[in-house]
């Protein structure tokens, strides 16, 4: 091989080399997320979020342009997913920037990434699910040898479903006395439920309404009465750690566009219901009754607070679901630094980070 072609085929070498390392996401690299520094406002944001009544604010903030305003010249790219764990695979992927998302998702990202991938930066949903069954069970025995579906293996309906189960000493399984966990999206579950294929979902809204007042479904157990006070956190919001620290300015304008769509929620109530059943029809192809969205919207509350106490109970539940092995260490889960800067701006007080922001 002449000195020219040996010369050529390194460099060519060289190239498809560097091509390929620069694919990959710095995480993938073993770079650590916290050596990125500030490179100001992001030239796009790719923002994560679901279908469903408990991502009122998400809904809202994209479809009254609260996110788009706020970003500026900053392009929001959207995305939609069906569960958590999809969403999770996104980010950890580097595919997505932040998400909204259920609890048990986000702490499973954090311990994936062993605390280095993702960061907790606000809430958006308490409240909201529940299980639905047929009118014939009346209580947690008559279960047995029933098959009750969850949106998603390893998300937070399943979590809550088989914790519940665990304590209430059923168990999991196809036999006649146990209870038949299934895994299927929440519009596939309200079909099944109609045909007798499934006797029961733990869902979250709109789905646990549309289950109870379009296929004859009665409340078994809502969520809400699991938790002090009612509240525990349906929906929060999680961003890429290298994402935060590189444009923490681009994050900080989702935050006060969040907090836009929220106060518009809480303050034109109609008009957000609308807006929602609008997005929903986009999305899934079929609005949904008055009835419904009365419902769902009556089942949750729109909210920045993550309820971070709640967060060391989410990940034991995790371990006797049998989710986990064992419980993730939720300590440094949470920045909530840009938010409480964005609420403080608008004259609202801070939300407790109940030490979730210490490793």
């Amino acid at each position: 091989m002449s000195t020219q072609r040996r010369i050529l085929t390194t460099s060519l070498a060289l190239l498809t080399a560097l091509t390929a390392l620069s694919g990959c996401s710095r995480i993938d690299r073993g770079e650590d997320p916290a050596t990125a520094k500030d490179l100001g406002a992001a030239a796009e944001v790719r923002l994560g979020y679901f279908p469903n009544v408990t991502h009122a604010a998400a809904l809202i903030g994209v479809d009254k342009g609260f996110f788009a305003k706020e970003l500026g010249d900053t392009k929001l790219v959207t995305q939609t997913f069906n569960a958590g764990p999809e969403a999770v695979n996104a980010l950890l992927g580097s595919s997505l920037d932040v998400s909204f998302i259920g609890s048990g998702p986000a702490i499973n990202a954090y311990a994936k990434s062993n605390g280095e991938a993702i960061k907790l930066i606000s809430g958006a949903t308490s409240g909201g699910a529940q299980l639905v069954v047929k009118p014939e069970i009346t209580s947690p025995a008559d279960l047995k040898g029933k098959v009750i579906t969850t949106p998603q293996l390893g998300n937070t309906q399943d979590v809550a479903l088989k914790k519940w189960l665990s304590d209430e000493k059923l168990a999991i399984g196809t036999g006649a006395d146990q209870v038949n966990v299934t895994n299927t999206e929440n519009s596939q579950s309200l079909d099944l439920f109609r045909k007798g294929d499934v006797q029961g979902a733990w869902a979250p809204e709109p789905w646990s309404s549309r289950l109870v007042l379009d296929a004859g479904a009665k409340v078994l157990l809502d969520e809400k009465s699991l938790w002090d006070g009612g509240k525990f956190p349906t929906t929060v919001i999680i961003v890429r750690s290298q994402f935060l620290r590189e444009h923490p300015q681009t994050v900080e304008a989702l935050l006060r566009g969040h907090l836009a769509a929220t106060d518009f929620a809480l303050n034109n109530k109609v008009e957000a219901k609308q807006v929602v059943n609008g997005a929903l029809k986009q999305l899934t192809g079929k609005a949904l009754g008055e009835p419904v969205l009365d419902r769902a919207f009556d089942n949750i509350e729109l909210t920045l607070d993550p309820q971070a106490k709640s967060f060391p109970r989410l990940a034991e539940d995790a371990v006797v679901a049998g989710v986990a092995k064992q419980a993730a260490n939720v300590g440094g889960l949470a920045d909530l630094t840009l938010l409480n800067k964005v609420l403080s701006a608008a004259g609202k007080p801070a939300v407790d980070t109940a030490g979730l922001d210490k490793k």
